[in-house]
């Protein structure tokens, strides 16, 4: 439990004007000054102060114990109680810290938040959140609720043990009121740890955290900028974030989905889930364990070739040894390279595609992985289980082009070492020929004289299968033609969607579609939420 005796003596030894923050070093820091930001607070006094700092963990740590709107609860689970760590240290604490904990006993743990299965699960997180932020209020609200924005922050983390062999990762999250008697707000965010030692990994743990809870109090009204901010005095090197939720009322007015998308871009993850709803998932909660089945694409906008595509290779999928239907896990993939291949990324395209995916129950997998053996690489991380990627005999061909693989010192033997080591197979829909009418598949692909008994060899091994299951009333259907469709103001365009993506299309305007004045006026306020531009971020 926090000591509340000595508040004033604390405060005493830091700056009561912090306008002088900037010359201001606290103890022990012992950390470079990474990057410039404004930090705003409020002083003892009460005044409301802005200065250009560089604000390393230890200023931000300060800086949240001399607010003295901010008061609650720490519960940390593994790793330490790391995070409430530089609070304390920083001076100040007894005015922010209503109580510190850790339950690591498994016992004590479920009797405090009530049992599950898993200790370092999102559910184990939330539970601690709603029982510390439930106490507070209770214990707390009557004496002081009109000057104190309560909050709780919890984590549950498995850190390196011992013999090093287990996955490093934890859930994190904060509840808070970023005023008094304001609703509830909530950030969760789920990390791994990349670092080789448990000592690196806590320090990481703790700072990560304070760019949290400085990120929820100074920057909620700039989640673009908070987002930004949680790897400040670290790298991309020591921690990855591949998850990122806001709900509440300080963020009622942000899509989740644009968030997941700054993650990838700003390099804090290279991939990024949402499903058909918009929520935001975890990757490693999605794949554990399961079969799973891609389809890459523009999806601009998707198809009946695109779902023709993916059902005939689900059916094929499905018939596949230990592979069993009501577990196979289908994601559209679209990669970043994809979404800014015009240069910086335009954020009413990626909302048109999101939703038009979203109509179709799709589940997105937004990735770094241009590379086929990286993307192969990245499930296996999550799964034992059977790979399955769909793709078209153009695609096909251009896996086998020896220039996408000059950066490997194996070229593309090494590329297909990696990418099929994995129980991976490769489903192939065929390629039209409008002027022949002859149809590109497996067996007549054209592939260069000396990697071709390679790509004989992948057939007869089963890692290449041509789909014979497809609708041939769809192979005329090309996604770029219906653009252009779209855009010219042909009608026709309708005929080669989903009836449901074409009514998505229509009543909100996307890819250019002519629509009435009250759907765009729906369109720009989405968008006006999020107006700052996704490539002034690069």
């Amino acid at each position: 439990m926090a000591d509340h005796s000595g508040n004033d003596a604390c405060r005493a030894l830091y700056p009561e004007n912090l306008n002088d923050l900037a010359s201001f070093s606290p103890p022990r820091s012992g950390l470079s000054l990474i990057s410039n930001r404004d930090i705003s607070f409020v002083t003892t006094s009460g005044a409301i102060s802005m200065t250009s700092v560089q604000a390393n963990t230890a200023q931000k740590a300060l800086a949240v114990n001399l607010d003295p709107r901010r008061y609650g609860s720490f519960a940390e689970i593994g790793a330490g109680q790391e995070v409430v760590r530089w609070f304390f240290r920083a001076g100040g604490a007894a005015g922010t810290i209503a109580k510190s904990m850790s339950a690591y006993d498994m016992s004590v743990s479920d009797a405090i938040y009530g049992e599950c299965e898993r200790y370092v699960c999102r559910q184990r997180m939330e539970d601690m959140l709603d029982h510390e932020h439930r106490l507070n209020l209770e214990r707390l609200k009557e004496k002081r609720g009109d000057t104190t924005a309560f909050f709780a922050f919890a984590d549950t983390v498995s850190a390196r043990n011992f013999h090093g062999t287990n996955d490093c990762h934890g859930w994190m999250g904060i509840r808070f009121q970023a005023h008094p008697r304001d609703e509830d707000s909530q950030i969760i965010i789920h990390v791994r740890m990349l670092d080789t030692e448990n000592s690196l990994q806590q320090e990481a743990l703790g700072i990560v955290g304070v760019n949290l809870l400085y990120g929820a109090f100074f920057l909620n009204h700039e989640p673009d900028q908070l987002i930004e901010s949680l790897l400040d005095d670290l790298s991309t090197r020591r921690i990855e974030i591949d998850m990122i939720e806001f709900s509440g009322i300080a963020f009622r007015h942000v899509d989740n989905r644009v968030m997941s998308l700054r993650l990838v871009q700003l390099g804090l993850s290279n991939s990024a889930m949402f499903s058909a709803s918009g929520e935001v998932m975890q990757p490693s909660e999605v794949l554990y364990k399961k079969p799973i089945l891609v389809q890459r694409g523009s999806f601009r906008p998707i198809t009946h070739v695109n779902l023709d595509m993916l059902e005939a290779a689900h059916e094929k999928f499905t018939h596949e040894v230990d592979v069993e239907e009501e577990e196979v896990v289908t994601l559209a993939e679209i990669t970043m390279r994809n979404l800014q291949a015009n240069g910086d990324i335009d954020l009413r395209d990626f909302l048109a595609r999101a939703d038009t995916l979203a109509a179709c129950g799709m589940t997105v997998l937004i990735s770094d992985y241009f590379e086929y053996y990286r993307l192969a690489a990245y499930l296996a991380r999550y799964t034992k289980k059977k790979i399955g990627i769909t793709m078209g005999a153009g695609s096909l061909c251009e896996l086998f082009d020896e220039k996408y693989y000059t950066q490997l010192d194996g070229g593309i033997l090494e590329s297909f070492g990696r990418m099929f080591k994995n129980d991976l197979k490769l489903y192939i829909y065929p390629l039209l020929n409008r002027e022949t009418g002859e149809l590109t598949m497996v067996d007549n692909l054209q592939i260069a004289p000396e990697i071709r008994k390679l790509y004989q060899y992948l057939v007869e091994k089963g890692c290449i299968e041509q789909l014979d299951n497809f609708n041939p009333l769809h192979l005329e259907t090309f996604s770029r033609e219906v653009l252009r469709m779209i855009q010219a103001g042909d009608s026709s365009w309708t005929e080669h969607v989903p009836e449901e993506v074409a009514e998505v299309i229509q009543d909100r305007g996307f890819f250019g579609c002519k629509s009435s004045a009250a759907s765009q006026s729906s369109v720009m306020k989405r968008l006006e939420r999020h107006s700052k531009p996704l490539g002034s971020l690069a």
